[in-house]
């Protein structure tokens, strides 16, 4: 039951993956770290003070990093790049294609202040196309962890896999409520809850917002099956299909525009194997804006009353 789901904490995604990449240096001798001017907004001061000769400051040249990471690999080394998910994706978007997902390179782009919850610094750097943009490149692995725990999993588990990866993760202190001894399975969707009445999958912070809207939807007489799809690609068909099978609906919700995003990604699914109503929170075609993240997750439509108005709204299409 989610009610039995309880936040042991609270701390900023951005801090795991600090912790995380400090972590895999002491384990992994070929792991390098590169940033375009942002070490402390990246949390890699551990890092830098431990390993300075495996650590590469670029400046504010966010295409070169990607480029010098890319060679880099050819040394066998499994660089680390750590820029905001704006400068991460749009502004190199070239130079990933080119030089890391066509050549097939070994890179980690390693992305954070993604999406709304990025908040004061406004719709110039809360991106909310790059899970679209990363996703459609070809072999590229999109992973978006829902807490601290999951995302310093997630940043050490990426180490072991041979190909590149983006992996999005944010800036605002975030509940913890995951195990922190809980191993990180690629591709392999988390689920929270069994339920048969409503299938929820959720990314990213919206994880929790959908376990508080999974709660009021408990209270009300409904059950919920709630899937946390860390990995948006290669996404879990199967956990997919498993769901909307038992449930006949579904809820995608994601700190992203829903063009291009997880909800697409669920509904190809839907519309391949096992069509059944979706209803699909996000952004809808639309920038950001200057405010809170509270603020703009209100906003917005992320919140936790709309995601119980669209499980409520998407039953009663069954």
């Amino acid at each position: 039951m989610l009610k039995d789901i309880q936040v042991t904490g609270q701390k900023d995604t951005r801090s795991g993956f600090g912790d995380g990449i400090y972590e895999l240096g002491q384990e992994n001798p070929n792991v390098v770290a590169l940033t375009a001017d942002l070490a402390g907004s990246l949390k890699l001061n551990a890092f830098i003070k431990a390993f300075p000769e495996r650590f590469f400051q670029i400046g504010i040249a966010e295409a070169n990093m990607i480029s010098i990471a890319a060679g880099l690999t050819i040394g066998g080394k499994i660089p680390y790049t750590t820029t905001f998910a704006n400068f991460s994706t749009g502004r190199v978007y070239d130079q990933i294609r080119q030089s890391v997902a066509y050549s097939g390179k070994n890179v980690k782009i390693c992305a954070s202040h993604a999406g709304l919850t990025l908040g004061e610094d406004g719709a110039t750097h809360q991106i909310l196309e790059d899970i679209g943009l990363m996703k459609m490149l070809p072999g590229m692995t999109v992973i978006v962890p829902c807490d601290y725990n999951q995302t310093k999993a997630a940043t050490k588990a990426i180490a072991a896999y041979n190909g590149p990866v983006y992996l999005r993760f944010g800036r605002p202190s975030w509940p913890i409520f995951t195990s922190a001894t809980e191993p990180f399975q690629m591709g392999k969707a988390q689920q929270f809850a069994e339920g048969k009445d409503v299938s929820i999958f959720a990314c990213g912070h919206m994880v929790w917002k959908a376990i508080e809207a999974g709660k009021i939807l408990e209270e009300k007489g409904f059950s919920v099956d709630l899937i946390n799809i860390h990995t948006i690609k290669p996404l879990d068909v199967e956990a997919v299909i498993q769901s909307i099978s038992k449930t006949g609906c579904a809820v995608t919700v994601e700190e992203h525009n829903v063009i291009g995003g997880l909800g697409d990604s669920i509904a190809q699914v839907a519309a391949k194997h096992k069509p059944v109503p979706i209803e699909m929170i996000g952004t809808n075609d639309t920038f950001g804006e200057s405010g809170t993240p509270t603020q703009l997750l209100q906003k917005y439509g992320l919140d936790t009353p709309n995601i119980v108005a669209a499980a409520e709204k998407v039953m009663a299409r069954k």
